[in-house]
């Protein structure tokens, strides 16, 4: 891990005071794909910032190309940091949006990706896209982890540049797996079902899964 990754972490944990709640599952430094819910830009470099210094060097944040290569610092900070893998969020008929994420998985990378696929207004995620279907059918040797992110939206509110200081908790869940002939539609829901109990378990969410 560079000097910069180090640096960046410690400031993060610093200002966020981020702190990763593995109440699911030990961090083990095996291939995972992280799926969680989508407030923020620096969703995940939150996330990013609670991994254990060895998870880090192989998890791969999923970064829009149009956003993160706008400057040359969001450019260098995506390349030389997080090693992220960039994505089109404008792409032509013959693009596959998940090929990026395909190749990292197949160099035996983890990653995080947020299948609402947009950042949310409220705190409850919306409908699941159906990326996280697919990677699990091409990928059903990775466990999928749920991680609830509790906080993120208040440390760097929308149209604002500079964080504010904010207790900020990633909760990691039990892993799951798509299961023998499930559903997309079934799979999504349950999927997004498993972020709903870990918002509701952190207080987050009501018993509805609605705001708290």
């Amino acid at each position: 891990m560079s000097a910069a990754s180090t640096l960046l972490g410690a400031i993060l944990r610093l200002v966020t005071s981020a702190q990763g709640h593995w109440q699911g599952c030990p961090p083990s430094a095996e291939q995972r794909i992280y799926f969680a819910n989508h407030q923020s830009h620096v969703d995940w470099v939150l996330i990013w910032a609670t991994l254990p210094a060895d998870l880090r060097q192989r998890t791969r944040p999923i970064a829009a190309r149009d956003y993160w290569q706008a400057s040359r610092l969001r450019h260098w900070l995506t390349r030389e940091v997080f090693n992220a893998v960039y994505v089109n969020r404008q792409r032509t008929d013959d693009q596959d949006p998940l090929e990026p994420l395909v190749e990292a998985l197949h160099g035996g990378d983890s990653i995080v990706i947020f299948p609402e696929g947009t950042r949310g207004h409220a705190v409850v995620p919306q409908a699941f896209k159906s990326g996280l279907f697919h990677l699990a059918q091409a990928f059903p040797q990775v466990p999928l982890v749920p991680v609830w992110m509790s906080n993120v939206q208040k440390v760097l509110p929308k149209n604002e540049v500079v964080p504010v200081p904010m207790l900020c908790v990633a909760t990691y869940g039990t892993p799951l797996q798509l299961e023998p002939d499930e559903e997309k539609a079934a799979f999504l829901a349950r999927t997004r079902q498993a972020l709903l109990d870990l918002g509701q378990a952190r207080g987050d969410l009501d018993a509805s899964g609605g705001p708290a």
